[in-house]
């Protein structure tokens, strides 16, 4: 297979060397690599700036028209920086007391006045660095005061009278920026001083850290009425989605959740460490290789091109047709030689003597194509230069007209097994070799040759036991022995805290999460959105220039951008965090998700031109915070906005390559070892829309990219292998190996039908098992709020969403995916039968429907599951209870042996 695959693409080598250049990039894709590098957020200036809409530029004079008039009030002079630090601090004392008068207006003066703090007094400095600091010092005194506390409490006072009988019963219609000016100062407040501690906490200052402990502690503790804050935003982001509050400015909401959520749980480095922590408790080896750092020093492989291209590429027009039939047979009858070939340059690329002849320009064209990332210590003075992941030392050789080249066969990651593949490799090597099997058996090797113990011997030295292993095997070794299993005590981390505060609503939580990240796709159509994400965009007075016409679109195309950046950010770092913290919490919610249509939700969103969504640049670095309101402004004429997109000194847009990062994790999370829901993504003909996306060149985007379609791999049919190589071969190079793992061949036992509702349900059960034991007054709450017919019609509802938007955007079929090609099609029968057995289960037209929500076998296996039921007991049993028990306990036999 290996020799087979490394000739295919020495092959590929040379029919694209003509459009090859030092970054392996195709005729289609021109250009170097993303120099994106992925983090938990952006810069600070950068996270600031997105707090603001550019509509909300007149409201920053409102601000320091409120601090003059209370300083006039004060009798002070209108210049926060002549005030020593005990005036300061009286200020801002006086203020936080005027917070708390019944004057709805007073009340809103002092919390401008706070904002105009929080925002660095901004009218009285020069420079954005001078602002930085004044914000950073204002914050230290602000927060030290309890102004966070205060603007919490009017944060619970506007959610109140939002959702009061009064208010609601007024249908409001037409939502402006108006509507919601009171608690998006509100919310800005709390979103500085977040911001501002979180990004000191992440430079190490010392003046913030004790501030900083003492902030992470508040907000994973509840609030005075007992929710904690990152569960009253989900509550609002609810409300907002079910209509009862439409004046709540989602951006603000979710940038704030993320934030909060971001510093309350931990971000990447946090994530790493508690992982290590975790496995060490339980007695596994900590992580070595971490997917982020591995990526780093990976490169972008160019993405697949198409038959035309290749062929324009290496043949003159006028010989078209006789080269397409070369193209045609050069596949299947040289297939030996290309093998043999392939195998002979490997070996001597690995003794390192690929130097001369045709050997040496097959190792050449070979390490044009395999490049899986750029050795770190190795020169790059020269182009030709390949990877050396084993970090040997590079060549001093004085240089040559061809320099030796030298590949290893080393691969970016070390290659796992499970137990499971253990074990199904002795029952096959017992039943052909001996003719026997023995069940729980996994380490017998009797009457087996000799190259059968070497490779349970490789197998057992690449066995790699997962966290969630462990936890699932506690918890059926007490669901199997209640009373002698000890469970160990519930450590109340930040994770398990949140998880406890969003059980019982979490069902609704996360369908309000998708609903506000359906409605800000690039691909959903206006028309038919069910909520209205722009409110806190749109002016009162609509624009009348085509100036003002386009600053207005600009700014609602990054409105919507920075929302898919907060959403996606919070989702994926709830599901790592839960997975961490148990693995049934995790899948918990990810049921959820899965069940409210997520999976077909990302790939609508993926079905765009990914290159292009990657590369626009919805800003206006003018109209940008700080930089519009200090110093001396210039007109907005047409010249303006060219200059400002010309400012940025990079091709891309970062929270747009975060998002597609973002979503492409959750996918994989969602669908990793659940092939009821790989399926999904061969249903939903995910493959042509996912080879789109391997055309944005950044290394981690690829390689969670090709993740996914290596999973499915082995459904798309033996004719979408053959014409995909190349992206076979890209999985081949960049994905971790799974021993024993059929993925390119499709001839695996788990390849065959199943019960796709069988799968859900029993893994539901188990979820519901663990909740029911540890959670069961949440449990409860959950079983009553979202009952299964409840959360039946929650998930209609986003289903009808997802599916009267499409998910396409020229000539959708009633999928929504549209016919992508011949790639589409390529898969023949096999995906008609697919989708039939999807059908008898219940996902009709590439959706699910409520039948599979409604099932008896699911709504056994519901919220209130069998072993919560009341069973009434009869009169008749209750007095001949005695000679029951003595006939069918005492007098029975059990061999245990049989059990």
């Amino acid at each position: 297979m290996r020799g087979c695959l490394l000739a295919v693409a020495m092959k590929a080598g040379k029919r694209l060397q003509a459009c090859q250049d030092t970054h392996d990039a195709d005729a289609n894709c021109d250009g170097p690599d993303l120099d994106f590098v992925y983090a938990d957020v952006d810069g600070y200036q950068n996270e600031i700036a997105e707090l603001y809409s550019y509509t909300e530029f007149s409201e920053f004079q409102m601000n320091v028209k409120a601090f003059e008039d209370q300083m006039e009030l004060y009798d002070l002079p209108p210049n926060w920086q002549k005030q020593d630090p005990a005036a300061q601090r009286g200020i801002v004392m006086k203020l936080v007391d005027q917070l708390e008068v019944s004057d709805r207006a007073f009340r809103m003066q002092a919390a401008r006045c706070i904002l105009y703090l929080a925002q660095g007094c901004w009218a009285e400095v020069q420079s954005d660095e001078e602002q930085h600091q004044i914000t950073r010092d204002n914050v230290l005194v602000l927060h030290k005061l309890g102004v966070f506390a205060s603007f919490i409490d009017l944060l619970n006072m506007e959610i109140e009278s939002a959702c009061s009988p009064d208010i609601v019963a007024v249908k409001i219609t037409n939502v402006t920026l108006v509507d919601s000016t009171d608690i998006r100062v509100i919310l800005s407040v709390l979103y500085i001083i977040t911001e501002t501690i979180r990004d000191e906490r992440e430079r190490g200052s010392e003046d913030y850290k004790e501030l900083a402990e003492s902030f992470v502690q508040d907000i994973n503790s509840p609030l005075p009425d007992g929710e904690l804050l990152a569960v009253k935003l989900l509550g609002m982001i609810t409300r907002f989605c079910s209509g009862a509050a439409p004046q709540f400015p989602m951006k603000k909401v979710v940038l704030l959740l993320w934030k909060v959520s971001l510093l309350g749980l931990g971000g990447m480095d946090v994530l790493k460490n508690l992982k290590n922590e975790y496995r060490l408790k339980v007695g596994l080896e900590p992580i070595t290789e971490d997917t982020l750092e591995v990526t780093k020093c990976m490169r972008a492989s160019s993405p697949p091109a198409t038959a035309t291209d290749i062929l324009e590429n290496q043949y003159p027009k006028r010989n078209f047709k006789r080269s397409l039939m070369k193209q045609r047979f050069l596949d299947e009858p040289e297939q030996i030689d290309m093998e043999m070939s392939g195998n002979e340059g490997q070996n001597n690329a690995n003794n390192g003597s690929g130097n001369g002849g045709g050997s040496g320009n097959g190792e050449e064209e070979l390490s044009q194509y395999y490049r899986p990332y750029d050795d770190p210590s190795s020169s790059a003075s020269s182009t030709t230069s390949t990877a050396n992941p084993n970090n040997q030392p590079s060549s001093t050789q004085a240089p040559a007209a061809v320099p030796p080249i030298q590949i290893t066969a080393r691969l970016p990651w070390t290659p796992k097994v499970r137990q499971k593949d253990i074990d199904q490799f002795l029952d096959i090597s017992r039943n052909k070799f001996i003719g026997y099997s023995l069940i729980g058996d996994h380490e017998s090797l009797a009457g087996l040759p000799q190259p059968i113990h070497e490779g349970f011997k490789t197998l057992q030295r690449h066995m790699y036991l997962s966290l969630a292993d462990v936890q699932i095997k506690k918890e059926e070794d007490i669901a199997r022995n209640p009373i002698s299993t000890h469970e160990d005590e519930i450590k109340l981390t930040p994770a398990e805290v949140l998880y406890q505060a969003i059980l019982p609503n979490l069902p609704q939580y996360m369908i309000a999460l998708l609903k506000v990240l359906l409605a800000a796709s690039p691909t959903s159509k206006s028309k038919t959105e069910s909520i209205n994400i722009m409110a806190d965009v749109l002016p009162k007075k609509m624009p009348l220039t085509a100036t003002q016409s386009t600053k207005l679109t600009v700014d609602m195309g990054r409105h919507k951008e920075i929302i898919v950046k907060a959403v996606s950010a919070i989702i994926l770092l709830y599901l790592k965090h839960f997975k961490i913290n148990h693995v049934y919490q995790f899948e918990f919610m990810s049921q959820h998700l899965v069940f409210a249509n997520c999976i077909p939700l990302v790939l609508k969103f993926f079905n765009q031109t990914i290159t292009e969504y990657v590369n626009t640049k919805n800003s206006i670095p003018l109209l940008d915070f700080p930089s519009c309101v200090i110093g001396e402004q210039p007109d907005l004429s047409g010249d303006s906005f060219v200059y400002g997109g010309e400012m940025s000194d990079k091709p891309y847009s970062w929270r747009n390559v975060f998002s597609c990062i973002n979503l492409l994790r959750i996918l994989n999370k969602l669908i990793k070892w659940k092939h009821s829901r790989v399926m999904m993504l061969v249903v939903f003909k995910s493959a042509p829309i996912l080879k789109k996306t391997l055309k944005v060149r950044h290394a981690m985007m690829q390689l969670y990219v090709l993740k996914l379609l290596k999973m499915q791999t082995k459904y798309l049919g033996r004719q979408w292998r053959k014409s995909n190589m190349k992206t076979m071969s890209a999985i081949y190079s960049k994905v971790r190996h799974r021993l024993n793992d059929d993925w390119a061949f499709g001839n695996d036992l788990e390849s065959r039908p199943w019960d796709f509702q069988a799968e859900e349900c029993t893994l539901r059960a188990c979820v519901d098992r663990f909740n029911l034991r540890r959670y069961p007054e949440a449990t409860q709450k959950c079983g009553n709020n979202g009952t299964a017919a409840q959360n039946a019609e929650n998930a209609q509802q986003s289903n009808m969403m997802a599916g009267n938007n499409g998910m396409g955007n020229n000539g959708s079929d009633v999928n929504g995916y549209g016919n992508s090609g011949g790639n589409g099609g390529n898969n023949g029968g096999h995906s008609q039968q697919q989708q039939q057995q999807l059908n008898d289960y219940g996902v009709e037209g590439g959706f699910p429907s409520d039948e599979i929500l409604t099932h008896s076998d699911f709504a056994f296996f519901g919220h209130s599951g069998w072993w919560d039921r009341k069973v009434e007991l009869t009169d008749y049993f209750k007095a001949n209870y005695a000679v029951w028990l003595e006939e069918e306990v005492y007098n029975s036999q059990t061999d245990w042996d049989a059990l």
